[in-house]
Formats: structure tokens, C-alpha cells, sequence
């Protein structure tokens, strides 16, 4: 992926190296898992929709320890203006890819629906931090909180990537960037409002269907970043999709509980299977159209 070229966007907050004192999470009792370990259950939690603490917690306690797996410090209150831009390599791709959205969906979200962007910030941690939706932690992954409209990533989740689930690459940490960026342009078209609306008076296996619809959604919008990205910016290179592909398909519900725990229950995905989530990127690369990534309508075949 060409990312060097690209624009290092102002809106990234790196908070990561501030300490115990910063928000940062260290392990805690006997026994206390490590910290890769934590991150991988988060990867999991993430792609599934568990709470990733009720993992942790679990793990702590078949690992021999008596309490909580971590003891999470006072996070450090969210800064009104964005910190300076980060010098290591992987925390400038982090701002490098942002910058890239930031330039495609100011342009592609009012020629095709006539909307304003508004672009969100990232904030970049280690451990944990504070975010309007509540603790930010390691161990949930890659989030977005619509409240204060921020991405939140401890880089390390990347080299999980790489190293657990094989589904490392440069593009392959993009896709995840963007399908979080996803999730801002779904809270920009009011999607996540309806969305948080109808999950009131649905069972649980509904609002995990919608929850599915909503992911997938997200993964489509990833594909239409790069699709867009690569018209203007030329940024795609051989192999960067088969990345994307493989990190969509690594992530998928089902393969993900198949390999912890031997089967999968479909009434419990709230992510997609690897089928879904690679063929809904694909359909927004292909198409680069944001009305091609309808999944919440009820004729949409996922």
C-alpha cells in the first residue's frame, strides 16, 4: 500500500507512553495474564461482540489467579486539542491512513448523498485511556465512540494481526482503520441512532442480526474508502486486496468460534461470517458507491 505520500491528518491524539498515570492498564494478581494475551482476547471480543473483561476474567481465573486480570489506573481526561504528530513508523501509517479517509469522505459523501463530512479524531493508546463512552481498554480492540465521534486503537492490535491470526499488512491494518471510519460515516448519516432505537424492543438474537447489518455496512464503506482512495490517489499495489480479503475472513464469527470453541452458533454473531464480511468489502471496493452498502435493508441478501 502507497501510504507515504499520504496526508498526516491533525485529528490523532497519541497518548500512548503516558504511564499508570495516563490510563495505563497493568496486570494484576496471581497469575495475571500478559499483556498479549490480553490483546488477543480482545481481538476475539471484538470480532464477536463479547465483553472482552468477561474473557479476561474467565482466562484469569483457568490461569490460576484470584481476581481480575488487570487493574485498570485513573484514566487521563480526554485533551481538547490533538497532540503532536506521532514520529514512530506505525503511529504515522495510523495517522497517514486517517488523513487518506479525511481527504476521500469530504468528497465522496457530498457528491453521493449530499452530506457534509465531519471528520472524527483517533486517539492512539497504550493500555487504556478515557473516551465519553466509558473506559477505553486494550482488550476491546479497535472501537468507535459515537458520543465523541473518536476512534480508539491501541496499536498493538496490529501485530496481533500478524502474529495470531495471519492477517497481517499494511492494507490489512487500513481495513480496520477504515470499517471504524465506517462506523463515523454511519453516525453521520444517522444510522447508528436508528439502529441503538430499534435494538430497545428486539430479543437478543435480533439485535445481534442488526448488529451483523451494521458491521457489515462498515466493512462495505471500508471498501468504498479504497475504492476512492485509489481512483485519486493511486494507493493500492499488488496483493493489498488479497490482505484485506484475509484480514475480513480471519475476523469472521464463524471462524473465529469454530477455532475457540470447535462450532459455531449463528444466533450469536454480531460481526458477520468470513463469507460476509470479505463479499460486503468487496461490493464497496468494486462499486466505490456508499448506496451499494444498503445492508439494513430488509431485501438486502447478506
Amino acid at each position: 500500500m502507497r501510504w507515504e505520500d499520504f496526508r498526516t491528518s491533525e485529528n490523532v491524539d497519541d497518548r500512548r507512553g503516558d504511564g499508570p498515570s495516563g490510563g495505563g492498564m497493568l496486570p494484576g494478581g496471581r497469575g495475571g495474564l500478559g499483556l498479549g494475551t490480553i490483546v488477543v482476547l480482545g481481538l476475539v471480543g471484538w470480532a464477536l461482540g463479547i465483553d472482552p473483561r468477561l474473557l479476561i476474567s474467565g482466562a484469569e481465573i483457568l490461569s490460576g489467579g484470584g481476581g481480575p486480570a488487570y487493574e485498570q489506573q485513573a484514566p487521563r481526561p480526554q485533551q481538547g486539542k490533538p497532540s503532536a504528530p506521532p514520529q514512530d513508523q506505525t503511529g504515522r501509517f495510523a495517522a497517514a491512513v486517517l488523513g487518506n479517509t479525511e481527504d476521500v469522505w469530504k468528497v465522496v459523501l457530498p457528491q453521493q448523498l449530499n452530506v457534509r463530512y465531519q471528520e472524527p479524531r483517533m486517539v492512539l493508546f497504550s493500555g487504556a485511556t478515557r473516551s465519553a463512552c466509558g473506559a477505553a481498554q486494550a482488550a476491546m480492540g479497535p472501537f468507535y465512540c459515537p458520543l465523541d465521534r473518536t476512534v480508539y486503537i491501541d496499536l498493538a492490535f496490529f501485530q496481533e494481526m500478524k502474529q495470531r491470526f495471519r492477517a497481517g499488512g499494511d492494507f490489512a491494518y487500513a481495513y480496520v482503520l477504515a470499517h471504524e471510519v465506517g462506523h463515523h460515516v454511519q453516525n453521520l448519516l444517522g444510522v447508528l441512532d436508528k439502529v441503538e432505537g430499534a435494538k430497545r424492543s428486539m430479543s437478543t438474537a435480533g439485535r445481534n442480526a442488526l448488529s451483523v447489518r451494521v458491521e457489515l455496512m462498515a466493512d462495505c464503506l471500508a471498501g468504498v474508502w479504497a475504492n476512492n482512495s485509489n481512483q485519486k490517489y493511486n494507493s493500492l499495489e499488488e496483493g493489498d486486496v488479497e490482505q484485506a480479503m484475509n484480514a475480513a475472513a480471519a475476523i469472521g464469527d464463524d471462524r473465529l468460534q469454530k477455532q475457540s470453541q470447535g462450532f459455531a452458533v449463528p444466533d450469536s454473531f454480531t460481526h458477520g461470517t468470513s463469507a460476509q464480511r470479505t463479499r460486503w468489502f468487496m461490493t464497496g471496493l468494486k462499486s466505490g458507491k456508499v448506496q451499494s452498502c444498503n445492508t439494513l435493508s430488509q431485501d438486502a441478501q447478506l
